[in-house]
């Protein structure tokens, strides 16, 4: 039985974790929150508490990778509002134990805020240009892990993440003079993340990257304006301004190499 390590065992790296479960897997589960520890193991998922910090990682750390052949790292950088965590000095930290451990292959879940907000079709081919620094963390940390050869890793590049409980339609109802109109959306359902990540695991397709974004879109104002009228949302208000800059993520590789079907599509 494959055994796989979660780094980061929340909103998506739990329904993750009981998913692969399901499909036979042995699974370890990190937390930072010692609340969710009965949760895990009730789910089957051997829980650890593991702290990543910019100066060391906890000793919990040796123990949560021992004897895992992949390792799901599933830990964005805290980089909203007034947070300014180094995340590469993060991950800086964590690599010495990846190495020394069994793991031999690595899924490092990504964004598509490496690539900037040009007016162009993007696809894993176009150069990262982020213009975040979220993005350009991500950036400096995907290449960390490439450059690693003591193990393979495949990069996930995910679009804006939206579930059933998570929409950005509930932040924006009510909102008025909304910027960037006719920009695309580039969404990805929850169900598609973990249909991905299975599909990534199951092909045994390492050494890739993906963008995963679900071939879907249409403008920020038509998606949200729609949203906000099927939840009974007080309408989003949009800028009068046909000048908006976004870029469209292609997911076409995924799609054909993984021979993926989104569930969601449509979003």
């Amino acid at each position: 039985m494959t055994q796989i390590s979660i780094l980061g065992c929340g909103w998506l790296g739990f329904p993750l974790a009981k998913a692969l479960l399901q499909k036979g897997f042995s699974v370890k589960g990190s937390t930072t929150s010692m609340d969710k520890i009965a949760a895990l193991r009730t789910a089957g998922i051997d829980p650890f508490i593991v702290q990543l910090g910019e100066q060391k990682v906890s000793d919990t750390i040796t123990d949560f990778l021992a004897n895992s052949e992949i390792l799901v790292v599933n830990i964005p950088p805290k980089l909203r509002g007034n947070a300014t965590e180094n995340f590469v000095a993060k991950i800086e930290h964590l690599l010495p134990f990846i190495e020394k451990c069994t793991v031999t292959k690595v899924l490092f879940v990504s964004s598509t805020s490496v690539y900037g907000e040009d007016n162009l079709h993007v696809t894993e081919a176009t150069p990262l240009n982020p213009d975040s620094e979220g993005g350009r963390q991500l950036a400096v940390v995907e290449n960390l892990l490439q450059k690693s050869t003591h193990f393979k890793t495949t990069i996930l590049r995910f679009g804006g993440l939206i579930g059933e409980d998570r929409n950005p339609v509930r932040f924006l109802s009510g909102r008025e003079n909304i910027e960037n109109p006719e920009a695309p959306i580039n969404l990805i359902h929850q169900v598609d993340c973990i249909g991905i990540i299975e599909k990534i695991i199951t092909f045994d397709s390492w050494n890739e990257v993906y963008n995963a974004v679900a071939p879907y879109h249409p403008s920020r104002k038509e998606y949200y304006t729609q949203k906000a009228q099927e939840l009974h949302l007080a309408l989003p208000k949009f800028a009068a301004t046909n000048s908006s800059i976004g870029k469209t993520i292609l997911s076409d590789k995924l799609i054909q190499l993984l021979r993926y079907s989104f569930i969601k599509p449509n979003l």
